[in-house]
């Protein structure tokens, strides 16, 4: 199991490498810390002159961004250094990061960015691109634009004249996602009644649209964001909220976004819990009865849920599994041309329909097989029974990262931890891509035994890594 492997065998074998500031869904920090104007500059700079150098004439990009009150301040250095190497920009606003994606493709642009931290609190800020095809750009692509960063950009000339980059402002963004969304999901979601929460964030606008277009009656909750309050107890990461109003509204299910609308959580009408695992299931199932299901096959990450696998497997459906990040989903989906992937956070890519996790069309899809199925959602949450699991994250930043990637002791220690569990459960610990933090799952029939283990893991990285 991928979990007994030594740490250095494991990052070679997923290939698992991150660039000194692209990690695996873009630049992340602290915005003004970490993610500083300066910086942000620098990013548009060197994306503007790789850009330039691919495609050969003035490129045009899309900016979108989520609510989070850093974002404007982001986007105005951004663009600076953007139309400073002479490209130009168009500023769509307030957007899920799936809408860019898509979009960037609509609009025949060369690139589309998102300033978004995701589900990250609002202190953070994130600079994410795509390419004119609406997927991130290779690891290939980032290289090219860190090595600008990293010698602050020397060399790059400056426009001058009329070759500065303009800056326009497009408004038809919303509508055009919401269409697109609709005419993807082609459902009939009358007589459901849906509370959604849209998390303070991206997607609000659109879902406000979209769902009772669709024909479903909707309650909507984190939809006042102020620019501090995206995913501050509510979205995908903080379900309680919801799962009480569903409970206390009589509803037939909820639906859970994250800030920038990228993944997608739900619940039954009990208030029950439905993680990515379960949606993929449902969905792929669905799928594989239409025969859409392309190479008979969901691909998943090595966070996927163990019972999850063997329902799966009982379905005669496989599985692939990739290291955690939507990127390597999506790159073994590409490569081996399979219609479904995700994670259990709720990423969900339908590569049939997008070129990235959307967690509205995510959320339709799943809507349209709640009312085409004639069944509560709480019978669809019963399709198989989930390993017990526990996940610790413990923070440490990039220096106790590298540490604990290079920690062989640690690792022998992990490989222990995961034999004494005699092959009824599993470990993984791994380095976030996104926070600064690394993240301790144990699964396993016997709780008890699975939180002693992490227990002593959290310990061992606490003393080794933390000096604590």
């Amino acid at each position: 199991m991928l979990t007994i492997l030594k740490l250095a065998s494991f990052y070679r074998k997923w290939g698992i490498i991150m660039g000194k500031y692209f990690g695996t869904d873009g630049v992340r920090g602290v915005a003004g810390a970490d993610l500083t104007c300066e910086l942000a500059m620098k990013i548009g700079r060197g994306a503007a002159a790789v850009l330039t150098g691919s495609t050969g004439h003035r490129p045009r990009i899309l900016i979108g961004k989520d609510t989070r009150q850093s974002g404007d301040m982001l986007e105005a250095a951004l663009t600076a250094g953007l139309c400073s190497v002479g490209a130009d920009v168009e500023s769509l606003g307030v957007l899920p990061t799936p809408a860019v994606a898509y979009l960037v493709r609509k609009y025949n642009a060369d690139a589309g960015v998102v300033i978004s931290a995701s589900h990250n609190p609002m202190e953070f800020n994130g600079i994410k691109i795509f390419a004119s095809t609406g997927y991130k750009l290779p690891d290939e692509v980032e290289n090219e634009i860190e090595a600008y960063i990293d010698n602050k950009c020397a060399g790059l000339k400056l426009a001058t004249g009329d070759d500065v980059g303009r800056v326009t402002y497009r408004t038809d963004g919303i509508k055009d996602y919401t269409d697109y969304l609709y005419e993807s999901i082609n459902g009939d979601l009358s007589g459901l009644n849906v509370c959604i929460d849209c998390a303070n964030g991206a997607s609000a606008a659109v879902a406000r649209q979209l769902f009772p277009r669709l024909g479903a009656k909707c309650t909507f909750i984190g939809v006042e964001p102020d620019g501090k309050n995206i995913n501050a107890g509510v979205g995908s990461t903080h379900l309680d909220n919801l799962e009480k109003a569903v409970i206390e509204g009589g509803f037939d299910c909820g639906i859970a976004f994250d800030g920038d609308a990228d993944r997608c959580l739900a619940c039954d009408e009990k208030g029950q819990e439905i993680d990515g695992d379960k949606v993929i299931a449902l969905l792929a199932m669905n799928m594989k009865e239409k025969g859409r299901l392309d190479g008979n096959t969901a691909v998943v990450t090595v966070m996927s849920n163990l019972g999850f696998i063997k329902f799966m497997e009982c379905q005669g459906i496989h599985t692939e599994k990739t290291a955690v990040g939507d990127r390597y989903v999506l790159e073994n989906m590409r490569e081996n041309g399979y219609a479904i992937g995700g994670e259990q956070s709720g990423h969900v890519i339908l590569l049939h329909h997008t070129t990235t996790g959307d967690g509205e069309l995510t959320a339709g899809k799943l809507l349209k097989l709640l009312a085409e199925s004639g069944k509560k959602m709480s019978e669809l949450n019963g399709i198989y029974e989930q390993y017990p699991q526990v996940l610790v994250n413990v923070t440490a930043n990039a220096a106790q990262k590298a540490a604990y990637k290079e920690d062989e002791v640690l690792a022998g220690f992990i490989e222990n931890e995961q034999q004494k569990l005699m092959g009824m459960g599993r470990v993984l610990v791994r380095v976030s891509g996104t926070e600064p933090k690394l993240r301790v799952m144990v699964e396993g029939q016997d709780l008890e035994a699975i939180h002693r283990c992490a227990d002593r893991i959290v310990e061992k990285i606490n003393k080794r890594i933390l000096k604590q």
